[in-house]
């Protein structure tokens, strides 16, 4: 039996025999062979949104991706449901969970095409999501999602900001096609809510200083019109 110097650490030995080796989701997997300092920035945008639903009944995340970081929400939150349009991503988070961990839900919707998603939830957000929708199919998309929000619930969009583009990866702006700049996202979001918070990070540092050296922006909208 082989032990580590320090016994304290033999918890990561028992935890290896009795959960295995734990998998990095697809996306993050990337990210980490390519860019490692890319996974600072994910796990601090979701820690602010984990900061910001904490005490939520049931919140739901919207473009997924692989969720190996909605595990931080899901630390604040009683129950998590989370949802992405590729089946690939479903099927590779169904794949990892483990009991402790598992989501309330997790499954395949298109919120698009499909209509909005069954259910009510007090928080919903999405994260790196709007960006990706066609100008022309951003109201149906924002409909579709706010629909299970509660009167009461909260809503956070995060997305890369216009400016910050001229910055960003290859990889990164693939799929950019609705970045926009903090003044329009807040105008887009108050078509939708009475009452729209806006921040802005710049790697893994939240603030609310001048929106166009931001590289990310938040909207955090409340009290659904």
């Amino acid at each position: 039996m082989y032990s580590t110097k320090e016994p304290q650490y033999n918890v990561s030995l028992d935890y290896l025999k009795q959960h295995g080796q734990e998998k990095l989701g697809l996306m993050l997997n990337q990210a980490w062979y390519d860019d490692p300092r890319r996974l600072t920035f994910t796990f601090a945008r979701y820690k602010f949104v984990s900061k910001m639903l904490s005490g939520c009944k049931n919140v739901l995340e919207a473009g997924c991706g692989d969720a190996f970081a909605s595990r931080i929400v899901q630390q604040e939150v009683e129950n998590l449901t989370v949802t992405d349009f590729d089946p690939l991503f479903i099927d590779d988070i169904q794949s990892r969970m483990l009991p402790q961990w598992r989501f309330k839900d997790c499954f395949t919707h298109d919120l698009i095409n499909g209509g909005p998603i069954a259910g009510q939830y007090d928080g919903i957000y999405a994260l790196d999501v709007l960006e990706h929708i066609e100008p022309e199919n951003e109201k149906i998309f924002l409909k579709n999602l706010i629909t299970p929000l509660t009167k009461d619930g909260t809503l956070i969009i995060g997305m890369p900001s216009l400016e910050s583009q001229t910055y960003a990866s290859p990889i990164s702006k693939a799929g950019h096609v609705n970045c926009q700049s903090m003044p329009t996202l807040k105008t887009t979001m108050k078509n939708f809510f009475h009452n729209v918070y806006m921040f802005s990070m710049n790697d893994e540092v939240l603030h609310t200083g001048y929106h166009k050296m931001a590289h990310y922006l938040f909207a955090l909208c409340c009290n659904k019109k």
